[in-house]
Protein backbone atom coordinates (compact mmCIF):
# COMPACT_ATOMS: atom_id res chain seq x y z
CA UNK A 1 0.00 0.00 0.00
CA UNK A 2 1.27 3.48 -0.82
CA UNK A 3 1.49 6.30 1.71
CA UNK A 4 -1.73 7.65 0.23
CA UNK A 5 -3.44 4.56 1.58
CA UNK A 6 -2.90 5.87 5.10
CA UNK A 7 -5.53 8.53 4.39
CA UNK A 8 -8.26 5.95 3.90
CA UNK A 9 -10.55 6.12 6.91
CA UNK A 10 -11.24 3.03 8.96
CA UNK A 11 -14.11 1.10 7.41
CA UNK A 12 -14.03 3.21 4.22
CA UNK A 13 -15.53 1.69 1.11
CA UNK A 14 -13.47 0.91 -1.96
CA UNK A 15 -13.88 2.46 -5.38
CA UNK A 16 -16.36 -0.22 -6.43
CA UNK A 17 -18.52 0.01 -3.32
CA UNK A 18 -21.90 1.72 -3.09
CA UNK A 19 -22.66 4.24 -0.34
CA UNK A 20 -23.93 2.57 2.83
CA UNK A 21 -27.25 3.59 4.35
CA UNK A 22 -27.13 4.64 7.97
CA UNK A 23 -27.14 1.67 10.29
CA UNK A 24 -25.44 -0.76 7.90
CA UNK A 25 -22.39 -2.62 9.08
CA UNK A 26 -18.90 -1.55 8.10
CA UNK A 27 -16.55 -4.04 6.41
CA UNK A 28 -15.07 -4.65 9.86
CA UNK A 29 -18.47 -5.71 11.19
CA UNK A 30 -19.14 -2.68 13.39
CA UNK A 31 -22.44 -0.85 12.96
CA UNK A 32 -22.21 2.74 11.73
CA UNK A 33 -25.16 3.57 13.99
CA UNK A 34 -25.90 7.08 12.75
CA UNK A 35 -25.67 8.92 9.43
CA UNK A 36 -22.72 11.22 8.80
CA UNK A 37 -25.05 14.25 8.88
CA UNK A 38 -28.60 14.56 10.18
CA UNK A 39 -30.56 17.83 9.99
CA UNK A 40 -33.89 18.15 11.79
CA UNK A 41 -36.14 21.14 11.13
CA UNK A 42 -33.25 23.51 10.41
CA UNK A 43 -34.33 27.12 9.93
CA UNK A 44 -32.41 30.33 9.22
CA UNK A 45 -33.88 33.73 8.37
CA UNK A 46 -32.39 37.11 7.55
CA UNK A 47 -35.11 39.58 8.40
CA UNK A 48 -38.24 38.55 6.51
CA UNK A 49 -36.27 36.23 4.19
CA UNK A 50 -36.34 32.52 5.10
CA UNK A 51 -32.99 31.41 3.69
CA UNK A 52 -33.45 27.87 5.09
CA UNK A 53 -37.03 26.91 5.78
CA UNK A 54 -37.39 23.81 7.96
CA UNK A 55 -34.99 21.39 6.25
CA UNK A 56 -34.87 17.72 7.28
CA UNK A 57 -32.02 15.73 5.73
CA UNK A 58 -29.83 12.68 6.32
CA UNK A 59 -26.54 12.05 4.51
CA UNK A 60 -25.07 8.57 4.79
CA UNK A 61 -21.48 7.81 5.67
CA UNK A 62 -19.21 7.54 2.65
CA UNK A 63 -21.78 9.23 0.42
CA UNK A 64 -21.11 11.84 -2.26
CA UNK A 65 -24.09 14.10 -1.67
CA UNK A 66 -24.84 17.27 -3.65
CA UNK A 67 -26.98 20.26 -2.71
CA UNK A 68 -28.08 21.75 -6.02
CA UNK A 69 -30.03 24.92 -6.68
CA UNK A 70 -29.97 28.43 -8.14
CA UNK A 71 -28.50 31.45 -6.37
CA UNK A 72 -30.54 32.32 -3.29
CA UNK A 73 -32.04 28.84 -2.89
CA UNK A 74 -30.48 28.29 0.55
CA UNK A 75 -27.91 25.62 -0.29
CA UNK A 76 -24.82 27.62 0.71
CA UNK A 77 -26.47 28.92 3.89
CA UNK A 78 -27.26 25.33 4.86
CA UNK A 79 -23.67 24.29 4.18
CA UNK A 80 -22.44 27.10 6.43
CA UNK A 81 -24.82 25.94 9.16
CA UNK A 82 -23.41 22.41 8.90
CA UNK A 83 -19.88 23.85 9.07
CA UNK A 84 -20.72 25.98 12.10
CA UNK A 85 -20.12 29.33 10.39
CA UNK A 86 -23.82 30.20 10.82
CA UNK A 87 -26.04 29.37 13.78
CA UNK A 88 -29.58 28.21 12.87
CA UNK A 89 -32.64 29.96 14.28
CA UNK A 90 -34.19 26.57 14.94
CA UNK A 91 -33.63 22.85 14.47
CA UNK A 92 -30.65 20.62 15.16
CA UNK A 93 -27.46 19.58 13.35
CA UNK A 94 -26.00 16.17 14.14
CA UNK A 95 -22.58 14.91 13.08
CA UNK A 96 -22.18 11.11 13.38
CA UNK A 97 -25.05 11.07 15.88
CA UNK A 98 -23.73 13.89 18.10
CA UNK A 99 -25.63 17.19 18.38
CA UNK A 100 -23.20 19.89 17.20
CA UNK A 101 -25.76 22.66 16.65
CA UNK A 102 -24.08 25.00 19.14
CA UNK A 103 -20.51 23.82 18.61
CA UNK A 104 -18.02 26.21 16.93
CA UNK A 105 -16.46 25.17 13.60
CA UNK A 106 -13.15 24.04 15.17
CA UNK A 107 -15.00 21.60 17.44
CA UNK A 108 -16.63 19.77 14.52
CA UNK A 109 -14.81 16.91 12.81
CA UNK A 110 -15.22 18.31 9.32
CA UNK A 111 -13.36 20.52 6.85
CA UNK A 112 -14.49 22.92 4.14
CA UNK A 113 -13.10 23.56 0.64
CA UNK A 114 -14.13 26.92 -0.83
CA UNK A 115 -14.10 28.28 -4.35
CA UNK A 116 -11.39 30.66 -3.15
CA UNK A 117 -8.52 28.26 -2.46
CA UNK A 118 -7.19 30.43 0.45
CA UNK A 119 -3.64 29.10 0.13
CA UNK A 120 -0.82 30.86 1.94
CA UNK A 121 1.30 32.46 -0.84
CA UNK A 122 4.49 32.60 1.29
CA UNK A 123 4.37 28.86 2.07
CA UNK A 124 5.28 26.07 -0.29
CA UNK A 125 2.71 23.45 -1.24
CA UNK A 126 3.79 20.89 1.36
CA UNK A 127 3.60 23.44 4.20
CA UNK A 128 0.18 24.59 3.00
CA UNK A 129 -1.12 21.04 3.13
CA UNK A 130 0.45 20.38 6.53
CA UNK A 131 -0.74 23.64 8.11
CA UNK A 132 -3.80 22.16 9.82
CA UNK A 133 -1.67 19.39 11.31
CA UNK A 134 0.79 21.98 12.55
CA UNK A 135 -2.02 23.87 14.31
CA UNK A 136 -3.04 20.60 15.97
CA UNK A 137 0.58 20.15 17.15
CA UNK A 138 1.21 16.97 15.18
CA UNK A 139 4.89 16.03 15.24
CA UNK A 140 6.95 17.39 12.33
CA UNK A 141 7.85 14.00 10.85
CA UNK A 142 4.27 12.74 11.06
CA UNK A 143 2.72 15.81 9.48
CA UNK A 144 5.29 15.72 6.67
CA UNK A 145 4.48 12.06 6.00
CA UNK A 146 0.73 12.69 5.98
CA UNK A 147 1.06 15.81 3.83
CA UNK A 148 3.12 13.93 1.26
CA UNK A 149 0.54 11.13 1.26
CA UNK A 150 -2.23 13.68 0.66
CA UNK A 151 -0.32 15.19 -2.26
CA UNK A 152 0.15 11.73 -3.72
CA UNK A 153 -3.60 11.15 -3.37
CA UNK A 154 -4.37 14.27 -5.44
CA UNK A 155 -1.59 13.44 -7.93
CA UNK A 156 0.74 16.26 -6.96
CA UNK A 157 3.62 14.15 -5.72
CA UNK A 158 6.91 15.98 -6.27
CA UNK A 159 5.28 19.45 -6.17
CA UNK A 160 5.68 19.96 -2.43
CA UNK A 161 8.46 22.54 -2.75
CA UNK A 162 6.54 24.71 -5.25
CA UNK A 163 4.81 27.93 -4.26
CA UNK A 164 1.08 28.26 -5.06
CA UNK A 165 1.79 30.94 -7.69
CA UNK A 166 3.76 28.36 -9.67
CA UNK A 167 0.72 26.09 -10.04
CA UNK A 168 -2.25 26.13 -12.41
CA UNK A 169 -5.76 26.77 -11.18
CA UNK A 170 -6.58 23.08 -11.19
CA UNK A 171 -3.39 22.24 -9.28
CA UNK A 172 -4.13 24.90 -6.65
CA UNK A 173 -7.59 23.40 -6.24
CA UNK A 174 -5.97 20.02 -5.63
CA UNK A 175 -3.71 21.54 -2.99
CA UNK A 176 -6.76 22.97 -1.21
CA UNK A 177 -8.38 19.54 -1.37
CA UNK A 178 -5.24 17.82 -0.02
CA UNK A 179 -5.12 20.31 2.86
CA UNK A 180 -8.73 19.44 3.70
CA UNK A 181 -8.40 15.65 3.59
CA UNK A 182 -5.07 15.43 5.41
CA UNK A 183 -6.89 15.93 8.72
CA UNK A 184 -9.11 12.89 7.95
CA UNK A 185 -12.41 14.62 8.77
CA UNK A 186 -15.69 12.78 9.19
CA UNK A 187 -17.26 14.99 6.51
CA UNK A 188 -15.79 17.21 3.79
CA UNK A 189 -17.86 20.22 2.73
CA UNK A 190 -17.22 21.67 -0.74
CA UNK A 191 -18.73 25.07 -1.62
CA UNK A 192 -18.68 25.38 -5.43
CA UNK A 193 -14.94 24.55 -5.50
CA UNK A 194 -14.74 24.29 -9.30
CA UNK A 195 -16.58 27.50 -10.14
CA UNK A 196 -13.43 29.48 -11.02
CA UNK A 197 -12.07 26.87 -13.47
CA UNK A 198 -12.61 26.77 -17.22
CA UNK A 199 -14.99 24.16 -18.65
CA UNK A 200 -12.44 21.53 -19.70
CA UNK A 201 -10.50 21.74 -16.43
CA UNK A 202 -13.74 21.67 -14.45
CA UNK A 203 -14.77 18.45 -16.17
CA UNK A 204 -11.37 16.90 -15.43
CA UNK A 205 -11.62 17.90 -11.77
CA UNK A 206 -15.10 16.36 -11.52
CA UNK A 207 -13.54 12.99 -12.32
CA UNK A 208 -10.69 13.62 -9.89
CA UNK A 209 -13.00 14.58 -7.03
CA UNK A 210 -15.09 11.48 -7.53
CA UNK A 211 -12.01 9.26 -7.68
CA UNK A 212 -10.56 10.74 -4.49
CA UNK A 213 -13.86 10.48 -2.64
CA UNK A 214 -14.19 6.81 -3.61
CA UNK A 215 -10.63 6.02 -2.51
CA UNK A 216 -10.67 7.71 0.90
CA UNK A 217 -14.32 6.98 1.77
CA UNK A 218 -15.00 10.36 3.42
CA UNK A 219 -18.51 11.77 3.17
CA UNK A 220 -18.57 14.64 0.65
CA UNK A 221 -21.29 17.29 0.77
CA UNK A 222 -20.98 19.33 -2.39
CA UNK A 223 -22.74 22.62 -3.17
CA UNK A 224 -23.23 23.72 -6.78
CA UNK A 225 -25.63 25.42 -9.16
CA UNK A 226 -24.21 23.39 -12.06
CA UNK A 227 -26.63 20.59 -12.97
CA UNK A 228 -24.02 18.68 -14.98
CA UNK A 229 -21.67 18.57 -11.99
CA UNK A 230 -24.44 17.28 -9.76
CA UNK A 231 -25.52 14.58 -12.22
CA UNK A 232 -21.94 13.48 -12.94
CA UNK A 233 -20.60 13.12 -9.40
CA UNK A 234 -23.42 12.51 -6.93
CA UNK A 235 -24.62 9.34 -5.27
CA UNK A 236 -27.69 11.38 -4.31
CA UNK A 237 -28.66 15.01 -4.70
CA UNK A 238 -31.15 17.45 -3.23
CA UNK A 239 -32.66 20.19 -5.39
CA UNK A 240 -33.18 23.39 -3.37
CA UNK A 241 -35.63 26.19 -4.08
CA UNK A 242 -36.57 29.08 -1.78
CA UNK A 243 -34.97 27.51 1.26
CA UNK A 244 -36.60 24.11 0.90
CA UNK A 245 -35.78 20.76 -0.69
CA UNK A 246 -37.94 20.32 -3.79
CA UNK A 247 -36.72 16.80 -4.53
CA UNK A 248 -34.25 14.32 -3.10
CA UNK A 249 -32.93 11.20 -4.81
CA UNK A 250 -30.40 9.56 -7.10
CA UNK A 251 -29.40 11.69 -10.12
CA UNK A 252 -31.10 9.40 -12.64
CA UNK A 253 -34.37 9.42 -10.67
CA UNK A 254 -34.41 13.21 -10.26
CA UNK A 255 -33.64 13.76 -13.94
CA UNK A 256 -36.01 11.15 -15.35
CA UNK A 257 -38.82 11.68 -12.81
CA UNK A 258 -38.93 15.33 -11.71
CA UNK A 259 -41.38 15.85 -8.86
CA UNK A 260 -42.26 19.49 -9.63
CA UNK A 261 -42.27 21.95 -12.48
CA UNK A 262 -39.29 23.73 -10.90
CA UNK A 263 -37.19 20.55 -10.84
CA UNK A 264 -38.18 19.66 -14.41
CA UNK A 265 -37.02 23.08 -15.62
CA UNK A 266 -33.91 23.39 -13.47
CA UNK A 267 -32.36 19.94 -14.06
CA UNK A 268 -31.50 20.14 -17.72
CA UNK A 269 -34.18 21.16 -20.22
CA UNK A 270 -37.68 19.76 -20.04
CA UNK A 271 -40.85 20.24 -22.06
CA UNK A 272 -44.10 20.74 -20.16
CA UNK A 273 -47.29 19.62 -21.88
CA UNK A 274 -50.91 19.48 -20.77
CA UNK A 275 -52.78 16.49 -22.11
CA UNK A 276 -56.22 15.40 -20.86
CA UNK A 277 -55.88 17.59 -17.79
CA UNK A 278 -52.52 16.11 -16.83
CA UNK A 279 -49.23 17.99 -16.77
CA UNK A 280 -46.53 15.89 -18.41
CA UNK A 281 -42.84 16.39 -18.96
CA UNK A 282 -40.72 14.92 -21.74
CA UNK A 283 -37.01 15.53 -22.21
CA UNK A 284 -35.69 16.92 -25.54
CA UNK A 285 -33.49 13.88 -26.22
CA UNK A 286 -36.54 11.57 -25.99
CA UNK A 287 -38.36 13.30 -28.86
CA UNK A 288 -38.02 12.24 -32.51
CA UNK A 289 -38.02 15.04 -35.09
CA UNK A 290 -39.71 13.79 -38.25
CA UNK A 291 -38.81 15.72 -41.39
CA UNK A 292 -40.05 15.17 -44.92
CA UNK A 293 -42.80 12.72 -44.02
CA UNK A 294 -40.55 10.33 -42.08
CA UNK A 295 -42.40 7.57 -40.25
CA UNK A 296 -42.52 7.66 -36.44
CA UNK A 297 -41.38 4.71 -34.31
CA UNK A 298 -44.11 2.18 -33.66
CA UNK A 299 -46.41 3.12 -30.80
CA UNK A 300 -45.36 6.77 -30.68
CA UNK A 301 -47.52 9.77 -29.87
CA UNK A 302 -47.25 12.13 -32.87
CA UNK A 303 -48.02 15.86 -33.18
CA UNK A 304 -47.42 18.38 -35.95
CA UNK A 305 -45.90 21.84 -36.03
CA UNK A 306 -43.05 23.79 -37.59
CA UNK A 307 -39.41 24.52 -36.70
CA UNK A 308 -39.28 27.94 -35.10
CA UNK A 309 -35.58 28.13 -34.15
CA UNK A 310 -32.40 26.17 -34.80
CA UNK A 311 -29.17 26.31 -32.76
CA UNK A 312 -26.07 24.43 -33.92
CA UNK A 313 -24.01 23.20 -30.92
CA UNK A 314 -21.30 21.06 -32.54
CA UNK A 315 -22.15 17.43 -31.70
CA UNK A 316 -25.88 18.21 -31.48
CA UNK A 317 -28.39 20.64 -32.93
CA UNK A 318 -31.17 22.09 -30.78
CA UNK A 319 -34.54 22.76 -32.40
CA UNK A 320 -37.50 24.69 -31.02
CA UNK A 321 -40.70 23.34 -32.55
CA UNK A 322 -43.89 25.40 -32.43
CA UNK A 323 -46.75 22.91 -32.22
CA UNK A 324 -50.13 23.51 -33.84
CA UNK A 325 -51.57 23.58 -30.30
CA UNK A 326 -49.60 26.76 -29.53
CA UNK A 327 -47.08 24.98 -27.30
CA UNK A 328 -43.35 24.92 -27.97
CA UNK A 329 -41.05 21.91 -27.67
CA UNK A 330 -37.28 21.78 -27.49
CA UNK A 331 -35.79 18.83 -29.40
CA UNK A 332 -32.14 17.80 -29.73
CA UNK A 333 -30.62 15.65 -32.44
CA UNK A 334 -27.12 14.27 -32.79
CA UNK A 335 -25.32 15.51 -35.89
CA UNK A 336 -24.49 12.05 -37.18
CA UNK A 337 -25.09 12.43 -40.90
CA UNK A 338 -26.38 16.01 -41.11
CA UNK A 339 -24.15 18.95 -42.06
CA UNK A 340 -24.41 22.19 -40.09
CA UNK A 341 -25.80 24.06 -43.09
CA UNK A 342 -28.56 21.50 -43.60
CA UNK A 343 -29.69 21.87 -39.98
CA UNK A 344 -29.90 25.66 -40.16
CA UNK A 345 -31.90 25.51 -43.39
CA UNK A 346 -34.72 23.59 -41.71
CA UNK A 347 -36.01 26.70 -39.91
CA UNK A 348 -39.66 27.31 -40.79
CA UNK A 349 -40.12 23.80 -42.17
CA UNK A 350 -43.27 21.83 -41.31
CA UNK A 351 -42.41 18.79 -39.20
CA UNK A 352 -43.89 16.22 -36.89
CA UNK A 353 -42.58 15.25 -33.46
CA UNK A 354 -43.01 11.86 -31.83
CA UNK A 355 -42.35 10.34 -28.45
CA UNK A 356 -43.15 7.19 -26.52
CA UNK A 357 -45.55 7.31 -23.56
CA UNK A 358 -42.91 5.60 -21.42
CA UNK A 359 -40.70 8.68 -21.87
CA UNK A 360 -43.27 11.06 -20.39
CA UNK A 361 -43.73 11.69 -16.70
CA UNK A 362 -46.60 13.34 -14.85
CA UNK A 363 -45.22 15.97 -12.48
CA UNK A 364 -48.23 17.24 -10.54
CA UNK A 365 -51.34 19.24 -11.09
CA UNK A 366 -49.82 22.47 -9.77
CA UNK A 367 -47.69 22.76 -12.92
CA UNK A 368 -50.58 22.27 -15.34
CA UNK A 369 -51.50 25.93 -15.43
CA UNK A 370 -47.93 26.86 -16.35
CA UNK A 371 -47.97 24.47 -19.31
CA UNK A 372 -51.05 26.02 -20.92
CA UNK A 373 -50.41 28.24 -23.96
CA UNK A 374 -51.59 31.80 -23.55
CA UNK A 375 -54.38 33.19 -25.69
CA UNK A 376 -51.76 35.22 -27.54
CA UNK A 377 -49.70 32.09 -28.27
CA UNK A 378 -52.77 30.25 -29.58
CA UNK A 379 -53.58 33.17 -31.85
CA UNK A 380 -50.02 33.35 -33.18
CA UNK A 381 -50.00 29.59 -33.80
CA UNK A 382 -53.00 29.95 -36.10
Amino acid sequence: MTDAGSLVAKGARTASSAPRPAGDATPGGQADGAPAIRLLGVRKSYGALAAVDGVDLEVGRGEFFTMLGPSGSGKTTLLRIIAGFERPDGGTVELAGADVTRDPPYARNLNTVFQDYALFPHMNVLDNVAYGLRVRRVARAERRRRAQAALEMVRLAGRGDHKPVQLSGGQRQRVALARAIVNEPEVLLLDEPLGALDLKLRQEMQLELKRIQREIGITFIYVTHDQEEALAMSDRLAVFNQGRIEQLGAPIDVYEHPATEFVAGFIGVSNLLERSGRCLTVRPEKIHLLVGGASPPTGSHVESGHIDAVTYLGPITRYVVALDTGERLTVVRQNLDVAAGESIETKGQAVSVAWQDRHTYEIGAEAAQLAKPTAKAKKEAK
